[in-house]
């Protein structure tokens, strides 16, 4: 890409997008983003802009006509603030997805731009700032800047206080992170009182066995982890691997499934169906980095605890990867489940797991190796 030095009219001042100095380059691609040097250029390209450069011109160059009339107006100022609310949601599901991929430095452009949009969206008070807030923090954390953490907390936790209203989801999310910056500082015991309330808060907007509640689970469990106390940690991983369990089994079944039909005066009628749930680029991302690390963990261990979950950590990265639609890394991984789970007179969990094990193996040799969108029309 290539960027022309600015040659700024009297009275414009053009900031950067990452640092708001002075800038002096511009991506030639939107023209309507400014940076300070290349250096932040690319930093914020490899961060989020490549995902929404196209998207930033109508939301930078829009102008509300006053000739036209009323009704136009308000339909130009309905289509920009769902355009805001859209990258909103994009920016803020990229920086969660990086922060899952271990890649902290690129998530900060993608949640200084989810905070941004919230602000032009919700006003400088809201409650809406906070998940922002958060990305931003736990990008801090894994940069080891503790001391900018706590900033973004302290500013988390404030609107937080002020908020009466204020949902669990977001208790939760706070909560999350104070457990993980006292972690990172060593005082297990506040961070373990943190992570708790985060269990709880999860627990009450979603249940306990939902995918939202298991990240606490599994922050638990690596406290523990960090303690020794692997009693604790191992039990902890083993509910956060019956949970993503559960709902990747839950996904696939809902996707392989032939349509229900039914016979009426001799025609087929095809059943109306709910619509299947699926997995967001940043549930994705956190599906792959919790059970992998399980998995890394579970193959350490040489108990009969970690060789009986052993099955079951493989076939939900199996189902994980079906529906990445990576088919091969999905048969690995189940051929190596099914070779993990025996049958057993005394454990009726372990036999629904092996047939469970056989009826996805059997998905698997029934379908060819097929391309992405071959996949996604089997799955519609």
């Amino acid at each position: 890409m290539t960027l022309n030095p600015l040659s700024n009219p009297k009275g414009v001042k053009l900031l950067c997008e990452l640092c708001q100095k002075p800038a002096f380059v511009q991506c030639t691609l939107c023209r309507v983003t400014y940076y300070c040097g290349i250096d932040h250029q690319q930093a914020d390209w490899v961060g989020i802009h490549e995902k929404i450069c196209q998207l930033l011109i109508p939301l930078r160059t829009v102008q509300m006509s006053f000739l036209s009339s009323e009704e136009h107006r308000k339909k130009q100022e309905q289509d920009l603030l769902h355009r805001r609310k859209h990258m909103i949601e994009l920016t803020r599901t990229t920086g969660q997805k990086l922060l899952f991929e271990g890649k902290h430095e690129q998530a900060v452009p993608a949640a200084m731009q989810s905070l941004r949009f919230s602000i032009d969206v919700h006003g400088l008070d809201s409650i809406e700032l906070v998940p922002s807030y958060l990305i931003l923090a736990e990008a801090s954390i894994g940069l080891h800047k503790l001391s900018q953490a706590e900033e973004y907390l302290a500013q988390a936790q404030w609107t937080v206080l002020k908020t009466p209203d204020c949902s669990s989801a977001i208790k939760s999310k706070l909560e999350r992170n104070l457990g993980l910056l006292y972690a990172s500082q060593g005082n297990f015991d506040e961070s373990l009182r943190h992570i708790a309330d985060d269990i709880y808060h999860a627990s009450e907007e979603f249940g306990t066995d939902d995918i939202h509640t298991s990240g606490g689970y599994f922050h638990m469990a690596n406290v523990f982890f960090r303690q020794n106390r692997m009693d604790i940690a191992d039990s902890l991983y083993t509910r956060v691997t019956d949970i993503w369990h559960e709902h990747l089994l839950r996904i696939v079944t809902s996707q392989t499934k032939r349509p229900d039909t039914s016979a009426v005066g001799g025609a087929v009628v095809e059943l109306e169906e709910k619509e299947t749930e699926s997995l967001d680029e940043a549930q994705e991302a956190e599906a792959k980095q919790v059970l992998h690390s399980i998995h890394d963990i579970r193959e350490q261990a040489a108990n009969q605890n970690a060789a009986e979950s052993a099955a079951k950590i493989s076939h939900a990265l199996a189902m994980l990867y079906f529906l990445l639609h990576d088919l091969p890394k999905a048969k690995e991984l189940a051929s190596k489940a099914q070779a993990s789970c025996k049958p057993s007179s005394s454990s009726s969990n372990q036999d629904h797991l092996a047939e469970d094990i056989a009826d996805f193996m059997q998905t698997l040799q029934e379908l060819p190796l097929r391309s992405k969108s071959s996949i996604l029309d089997m799955a519609t």
